[in-house]
């Protein structure tokens, strides 16, 4: 029986609620009344259930999908502005002992060299990461309780905020490890991580099996319920995803609305992001073997619906997209994005760039420099912030201002800041030129004196040499 606050996963994704959701949405689909109600609802910026969702995205109408996309792109504008938050991840280690036959590090790939960082591999990734310019990273590991225990990780984390380079400082730490205990979950709590990030992959719990046949990951109810014993080791920041073509789009998207619900109903606050990849290319891993892949244009319906459902959620898409369908998504809905990524076991340090450890192969291979003035040039405020999570604006107290439509009065003075102190230490001098323009045209915005005044003087402290002011 379908329960939202259930704490057991075959309850709050219940196959039979999804399969009578889709059913429900291809007898609508053509329900002009019903999804312009649908549509009027999600313009209040108070989300939709899963099953409203699932009759957005099943609509082909063409005036009704063109609105759908317009409302994404007027939520947001109204919840993020034109801020988009940069990252990068950091790949530690592709030891696993999971048998996960969609990525390389799957246990029986004997053709990956496999390949963990000591503390001082690290620290080299870390310094060439800050050298670009990087204040936010994603650490991603496999799965291995004797290469990767959850003291590795901890280690890893205190030695990369104990780095200062020059100017470099990596402010937070957001952490996609796989699921573990509650015990665990506090000691990455106390270490000081932004976000915890796990995805599902898929919500279709037979697909789950035959994608994973073996290692701790082949535990359905573990892998689903992790973000409840995450929220119990007192994580407020949560991210999900599922990795788009691996099963049916439909059957996904609805499990990862019903998440969504699930989180916000029974843990209190919903997922600070949702992630949506799609699979790529790999060692050992071929797309076309997967049948159920996810075209752009279904692709960009999916994002747009996910807006409308989830206003409130950060949308994230990595370099696995190419620029021209990241460009596309970037007005739908996403709010962050990757740049100057690699996916391989200690690619950024490396000379060579060594791709032998990649977990999949990237679309968008452009420098950070370039991805940055990119954004500029299509209007977005690049923002390497991290204050709310060192003010304390996390949870349910995030969740709180975001909904309330104010979380542009912290975020875009602090993008400016950051992005400021980006263009000082960091950027070419055509990209500095085009962040100046940027910068003034945004002051020009700016309605409040007192703030405006407040802004200026901070950007002249980071001018004579001051770093990390924030609001």
């Amino acid at each position: 029986m379908y329960n939202v606050k259930s704490h057991i996963a075959e309850e709050f994704i219940d196959d039979a609620e999804i399969v009578e959701t889709l059913e429900y949405a291809r007898k609508n689909k053509d329900n002009r009344p019903l999804i312009e109600r649908i549509l009027e609802k999600a313009a209040l910026c108070r989300g939709l259930d899963h099953r409203e969702a699932a009759v957005l995205l099943e609509c082909g109408i063409p005036d009704l999908v063109e609105k759908t996309f317009a409302l994404a792109e007027d939520i947001k504008k109204r919840i993020y502005g034109n801020r988009i938050v940069m990252f990068a991840p950091l790949y530690l280690s592709n030891y696993c002992v999971n048998g996960c036959i969609y990525c390389p590090y799957h246990a029986k790939n004997k053709r990956i060299p496999r390949k963990k960082l000591t503390q001082e591999e690290i620290r080299r990734e870390v310094i060439a990461l800050q050298d670009m310019g990087h204040k936010r990273l994603a650490l991603e590991l496999g799965e291995h309780p004797v290469e990767n225990p959850i003291e590795y990780v901890l280690e890893s984390i205190r030695t990369i905020y104990g780095i200062h380079h020059r100017n470099g400082d990596i402010r937070r730490v957001n952490v996609n490890i796989a699921a573990t205990t509650v015990e665990n979950y506090r000691k990455l709590r106390d270490a000081g991580i932004g976000t915890y990030i796990l995805f599902q992959e898929t919500y279709d719990k037979r697909k789950y099996q035959i994608l994973h046949p073996s290692g701790p990951k082949s535990d359905y109810a573990w892998h689903t319920e992790a973000m409840d014993r995450a929220r119990e080791g007192g994580i407020d920041d949560m991210g999900i995803g599922v990795l788009f073509g691996l099963s049916g789009y439909r059957y996904d998207f609805v499990g990862l609305m019903m998440h969504a619900e699930h989180m916000e109903a029974a843990l209190g606050v919903g997922p600070h992001t949702i992630s949506v990849p799609r699979i790529r290319p790999a060692d050992d891993v071929n797309p076309e073997d997967f049948s159920d892949a996810v075209p752009d244009d279904k692709f960009l319906h999916i994002v747009a619906v996910i807006r409308c459902a989830v206003p409130y959620t950060g949308m994230i898409i990595s370099t696995r997209e190419s620029r021209d369908v990241r460009e596309r998504v970037l007005d739908l809905g996403i709010s962050q994005i990757s740049g100057a990524s690699r996916t391989s076991v200690g690619g950024y340090a490396s000379e060579e760039r060594d791709e032998d450890t990649a977990q999949f192969d990237l679309a968008d291979r452009r420098s950070l420099d370039e991805v940055v003035k990119w954004l500029m040039e299509l209007g977005y405020i690049p923002s390497f912030c991290t204050a709310c999570y060192r003010a304390g604006r996390t949870g349910e107290r995030f969740m709180k201002i975001c909904k309330g439509g104010k979380i542009q009065d912290c975020c875009t003075p602090n993008a400016v800041l950051t992005l400021k102190e980006y263009l000082l230490d960091y950027a070419s001098p055509e990209t500095r030129k085009a962040g100046e323009a940027l910068i003034a045209g945004e002051l020009g915005k700016i309605e409040s004196e007192a703030l405006r005044s407040s802004l200026c003087k901070d950007l002249e402290r980071l001018e004579k040499g001051e770093r990390d002011l924030r609001y």
